[in-house]
Order: C-alpha cells, then sequence, then structure tokens
C-alpha cells in the first residue's frame, strides 16, 4: 500500500502538493479565522441567553414594582373613603355616633340609658384623634344581646373596647352593662 501511494503522489507530484498546500492553508484559516469566529458567536449567543435572562427578571420585577404601586394607590383611595365616609368629620360628629346614636339604639333595644362620658384624646403619630366613651345601661340579657348586634351591624364607626356585666341592685334579672367604647376623627385634612 505504500508503494501504491509513493507512485501515484509521484505521478501526481503537483496535483498532491498543491493539495497538501490547500490543506495546510484549509487548517491555518480553521485556526486564525472559523475558529475564533465560532468563539466569538458562541460568546455572543451566551451573552444574549444571559441578557434575555435579565430581560425577564426585570419585567417580572416591573410587574411587581406596577402591581405594588397599584396596590398603593388603591389603598390610598380607599383610605380616603373610610376617613371621609366611614369615620366622623370632627368631635361633634363622634359625639352625634357615640352618645345620640348609641343613646337610640339602646332605646331601640328596650334598655335603660342610665349616663354617657365621653373624652377625646389625640393619637399619638397620627391625624387621628381618639373619642373615649363609657356607657352605663340597665336592661335584661336578651336587650344587651339586641344592642350589641345592633351596634355591630351599624354603619357607625364605633369600636367596643370592654363590655362589663353585672347584676343590678333589683330584682328581676335586669343587668347593668358598662361599655367601654371608641370611635376616631380626623384632625388634619390632607
Amino acid at each position: 500500500m505504500n508503494a501504491a501511494w509513493q507512485r501515484v503522489v509521484g505521478q501526481h507530484q503537483r496535483p498532491a502538493a498543491v493539495l497538501a498546500a490547500l490543506a495546510v492553508i484549509n487548517v491555518l484559516a480553521y485556526v486564525a479565522v472559523v475558529r475564533p469566529l465560532a468563539l466569538k458567536v458562541a460568546t455572543i449567543e451566551d451573552r444574549d441567553r444571559r441578557a434575555d435572562l435579565a430581560l425577564g427578571q426585570a419585567t417580572a420585577e416591573q410587574k411587581g414594582a406596577t402591581g405594588a404601586l397599584t396596590g398603593k394607590e388603591r389603598a390610598v383611595k380607599e383610605l380616603a373613603v373610610f376617613y371621609s365616609d366611614v369615620l366622623p368629620a370632627d368631635l361633634a360628629g363622634a359625639r352625634r355616633v357615640t352618645h345620640l346614636r348609641l343613646a337610640q339604639i339602646a332605646r331601640d333595644s328596650g334598655l335603660t340609658f342610665e349616663r354617657f362620658s365621653f373624652e377625646p384624646e389625640p393619637v399619638k403619630g397620627s391625624s387621628l384623634t381618639r373619642v373615649k366613651g363609657e356607657l352605663v345601661l340597665t336592661g335584661t340579657y336578651a336587650e344587651v344581646r339586641k344592642f350589641v348586634h345592633q351596634v355591630e351591624m351599624s354603619k357607625d364607626f364605633v369600636v367596643l373596647d370592654d363590655l362589663g356585666l353585672a347584676e343590678g341592685a333589683a330584682s328581676g334579672g335586669e343587668l347593668v352593662v358598662t361599655l367601654k367604647l371608641s370611635t376616631y376623627f380626623r384632625t388634619v385634612a390632607s
């Protein structure tokens, strides 16, 4: 076989030399041009993949930030509605809710209104003022339950802080109910 190659190369020496030179040029061109370009393309493709991943993460963060901003805007709107439509507007409104409205609910529930006291106090670090009240009523257990239910179902913003029941001095099952309650109003408009 070796002899056959020598004879073929000997007869076709010039074309074999050209082919050998082209093979060497081909290897050099691959090493000098094609391989660096292939590495450059691979680097660019890797950079593109990382950029696509970063874009996906940035898009997700942007959606989260947009959602948080939308949620904050909605919370601000709902808080404004709460301040304007739910809370009493001022001390007189708070007094109407805590004194007059509760006296009416007590009367409708069959309870006897004994006494009421209230005291406004600013809430530290807030634009709200808390109106604390104490209400003393007498009546039966069923009337007390009806009263508490009516207060809880009322559209007025009243917080029942404490409810105390004691047996009345007169016989007949009457109870003395002491309610500690609060409502709030906004002192600073914004």
